[in-house]
This record gives C-alpha cells, sequence and structure tokens, in this order.
C-alpha cells in the first residue's frame, strides 16, 4: 500500500460546495488555481476571501492547504510516479527537509481555522461549513505528518479524526457529495495495507475497506463540485496501482485537458504510454 497516497488527501474535504452569502464565487477558484499549480495566484485569492470573511475557518484553512501543496510541489511530491512506486506503509524513509517559515506559517494557519470552526459549532453543532473545515484541518495536518515528517501513526490519527467530522457533515447534508473524498481516503488507505496491520489498527478503532473507498471516491468524481477533479486524480493513481493502466490513463487525459498548464498529467500519460510500448 502506498503511503504517499497520503499526498493526494491534501485536499480530503470540499472547500465551498456552498458559495458563503453574500459571495458570488467561494473558493472555488483559488482551488482551480492549486488544481493548475499556480500558487501565487491561488493564495492571492484565498487572502482576498478571507479579508472578506475573516471570522469564516474556510478562509485560514484554505491559505494552509495553499501552503501546504507549493511546499509538496517544491519537495517534488507532486510527480504521479512517486505515488505508483512505492515502499510499503511502515518501511523507514528520510525526512525531507521542510522550509521552515511555510511550515510555521501553515500551522499557524490551521490553529486559526480549528479556533474558528470550534466557535461556530459551539453556537451551531450542525453547522457544515465548520465540520467541513475541522475535517480540512486534520487532514491536511496527515497530510504533512505522512509526507514531510514520516510520522505515519500520528498521520493515521489526523486522518481518523478528520474521517470523523466528514462523517458528521454527511449526516447534516446527505448531498455533500465532494465530503465523500474524506471516507473514501480513509478507507483506501487503511484497507489496502496488509492484513496483520489492519487488524493491529482495528484494534485501535481504526477500520478500512479499499473497494468501499473506491466507491466513494467515484461519488465525489462523478457528483462532487469542488472535489471532482481530484477525486480523479485519486481514482487514476488507484488504477495505476492496481495494474488498469487504461483508465488511469483516461482520466488523466481529462484532467490534462481541463488544467492544460499543470505539466504533472501530461508527464504520467508520456510514462503509462511508454511502458504500453
Amino acid at each position: 500500500m502506498s503511503n504517499r497516497f497520503w499526498l493526494l488527501a491534501l485536499l480530503l474535504f470540499p472547500l465551498d460546495v456552498c458559495a458563503q452569502p453574500g459571495s458570488t464565487a467561494g473558493l472555488e477558484p483559488g482551488f482551480n488555481q492549486l488544481y493548475s499549480l499556480r500558487f501565487e495566484q491561488a493564495q492571492q485569492y484565498f487572502d482576498s476571501w478571507s479579508r472578506q470573511y475573516p471570522e469564516d475557518a474556510r478562509g485560514p484553512v484554505s491559505q494552509a492547504a495553499g501552503d501546504l501543496f507549493e511546499e509538496f510541489h517544491r519537495l517534488g511530491i507532486l510527480e504521479a510516479e512517486f505515488f505508483e512506486d512505492d515502499e510499503t506503509f511502515l518501511e523507514s524513509r528520510p525526512k525531507l527537509k521542510p522550509d521552515l517559515a511555510r511550515r510555521a506559517r501553515f500551522y499557524a494557519r490551521l490553529v486559526r481555522a480549528e479556533d474558528l470552526a470550534t466557535r461556530r459549532l459551539k453556537q451551531d453543532p450542525q453547522d457544515a461549513d465548520a465540520l467541513f473545515a475541522l475535517a480540512l484541518v486534520y487532514g491536511l495536518r496527515a497530510d504533512y505528518s505522512a509526507l514531510i515528517q514520516k510520522e505515519n501513526m500520528a498521520a493515521l490519527k489526523h486522518t481518523k479524526r478528520a474521517a470523523g467530522f466528514a462523517e458528521r457533515l454527511l449526516k447534516v447534508s446527505p448531498t455533500y457529495y465532494d465530503a465523500y473524498l474524506a471516507t473514501g481516503i480513509s478507507n483506501y488507505l487503511i484497507g489496502s495495507l496488509f492484513a496483520p496491520v489492519r487488524w493491529l489498527l482495528r484494534l485501535g478503532g481504526y477500520s478500512g475497506d479499499r473497494e468501499k473507498g473506491i466507491r466513494e471516491l467515484q461519488i465525489t468524481a462523478d457528483r462532487g463540485r469542488l472535489l471532482a477533479p481530484f477525486a480523479r486524480l485519486l481514482l487514476a493513481v488507484a488504477s495505476l496501482r492496481s495494474g488498469d493502466r487504461g483508465r488511469a490513463r483516461q482520466l488523466l487525459v481529462a484532467l490534462r485537458d481541463q488544467f492544460p498548464s499543470n505539466p504533472l498529467y501530461a508527464k504520467e500519460i508520456a510514462r503509462i504510454d511508454a511502458k504500453r510500448q
């Protein structure tokens, strides 16, 4: 199982399935910039949105997502082949050298987002925006722990909390289809581990089902709004790992056409084509 699949949990949860009251576009344009690897433009958008809605947790958590995505790109973690050829989940790997200033800014934004979301939930425990903001906070912490700090068990704990907020969100809003990305990743990750590892994790309250995870990812890919492209990328990676290169190529071609300024999709397509020759 690929522990580097953790990267693809970067955008675990929806950042604006429904636009904020008074907002005409929500946060979706900023995340489309992230899909296109236009980090400066993405942060400019998030900064502007945060100034407009200073008490909304979605602002700082979006800024944190931008920080982490840019750091992954700097460290070369966004290369698609990085996911397919991997060591086992529990194998020890050297830590990467993070940008310390960006790391400090990233965690400060997560703390701010968690504080804002927690306050909103005290006023209304069913506040959907606050629930998905907290889900993303813990998803981003899991990403950093797994891919940069190489702390797999810490990442699992964060993922469990993130999935819990996503499940609460789906109970409040069952048609919040982007939230299925959260549970899909959790199920896929744990369900893909070796059986003895899954058994040990189950004793600690962790459970997963690989096929269920794929089905949940497909829901987001088919019916999600903000995260549909990301769900398709996850499905492409899962297809590569299962040997279905044709399906993976089909998904990547669609992503390449949707986000032509991102060269990573075209690079992976070329790699798939080279292996088919």
